[in-house]
């Protein structure tokens, strides 16, 4: 009798339980720690969780974890990036004004271009210099990733994008002690001190933190600015999708990318309902929450999947073009608000 009852098929969905859940529940316990240790001691959450997770890099070599790594590193991490548009709204970047916003645009654009022509004379590939380049005019890990999704895959991809997302987290981090400190020796107004903090810190946390141990006024500038930032990732990322799916068959894969990735559509989608105004408050935080959470998992998942010794492997040079790209888009911005007056 049991045998004639017609029973749902629900086999999809276990086997792709099976396959990737327990990756995806080792990376959330990593991003999970990270998040604690942020809160407790003050580190950098994203810094914590990559840390923690190069220290389970053995997960991702072999076993039942291997292939729900590789899913979280992948989907979770584009997930979080096309959340993060509900952050953006054209009323909050028109409330800066058109000279502001045009020194914060210009900044990222040439400090792209600056992180090319560096890799190009250090000797480093142009990835590296797209990498590198965009995630310090962006925004950190979050920039990093989503440039590294698109770019054509080679033996160092990972290793680069660990070392960028690595390099751009201290990096930031040791900005949001130094440049409030610099803000009150030059004796900046909040505006200018705004500016300056939003334009040229990486990461939008110590952005936030960085701007609020100045002022309210510092930090509600900073974070605006910071946010005009986060939302030149869709067409940066266009653009180099655009350029990479144009010369495809130089890629080993010989597979031509999408016009236009899902996760940049998602962004841009909930970036124009929000400046409707058809996402309520409530939903914006909510969204807000999951996608730095979704982009926390994911960058532990990333450090799964690269060993310590690869990052080491990355050369003196490297660090240099970091470096000097933080030093470019710092000076880029202090000299364009100069120049405006403010």
């Amino acid at each position: 009798m049991t045998s004639m009852i017609s029973m749902p098929n629900f086999s999809g969905l276990p086997q792709f339980l099976r396959t990737n859940g327990q990756g995806f529940l080792v990376s959330v316990v990593v991003a999970v720690a990270a998040q604690f240790l942020s809160e407790h001691y003050g580190a950098p959450a994203m810094l914590m969780a990559l840390l923690l997770g190069i220290a389970f890099h053995f997960l991702s070599e072999e076993g039942k974890c291997r292939a729900g790594i590789e899913f979280t590193a992948r989907s979770i991490l584009r997930l979080g990036v096309a959340l993060l548009g509900a952050r953006i709204s054209v009323e909050l970047m028109v409330g800066l004004g058109a000279e502001l916003i045009a020194v914060v645009i210009g900044g990222v654009l040439a400090t792209i271009a600056f992180g090319l022509l560096g890799a190009r004379v250090l000797g480093r590939g142009w990835r590296f210099g797209l990498l590198t380049g965009g995630s310090v005019a962006i925004c950190g890990a979050s920039a990093a990733m989503a440039i590294s999704a698109v770019l054509p895959k080679n033996e160092q991809s990972e290793r680069n994008l660990i070392f960028t997302v690595l390099s751009v987290t201290v990096l930031s981090t040791l900005a949001m002690i130094v440049y409030p400190i610099l803000t009150e020796t030059f004796d900046f107004n909040d505006e200018v001190s705004g500016v300056f903090l939003g334009g040229t810190i990486h990461d939008v946390a110590q952005v936030v933190g960085a701007g609020f141990s100045v002022s309210n006024e510092t930090g509600e500038v900073a974070t605006l600015v910071k946010l005009i930032r986060v939302a030149m990732l869709a067409p940066v990322v266009l653009v180099i999708s655009l350029c990479v799916r144009q010369f495809s068959d130089q890629q080993a894969e010989g597979k031509r990318p999408p016009i236009l990735p899902m996760f940049v559509v998602g962004f841009l989608i909930f970036a124009a309902l929000n400046s409707f105004g058809l996402i309520p408050q409530a939903v914006i935080e909510l969204m807000s929450s999951t996608s730095r959470w979704a982009l926390l998992i994911s960058i532990a998942a990333v450090g799964m999947k690269t060993s310590l010794k690869r990052i080491l492997d990355v050369g003196g040079q490297a660090i240099i073009l970091i470096v000097a790209e933080t030093v470019f888009v710092a000076l880029f911005v202090l000299v364009g608000v100069l120049l405006l007056g403010h």
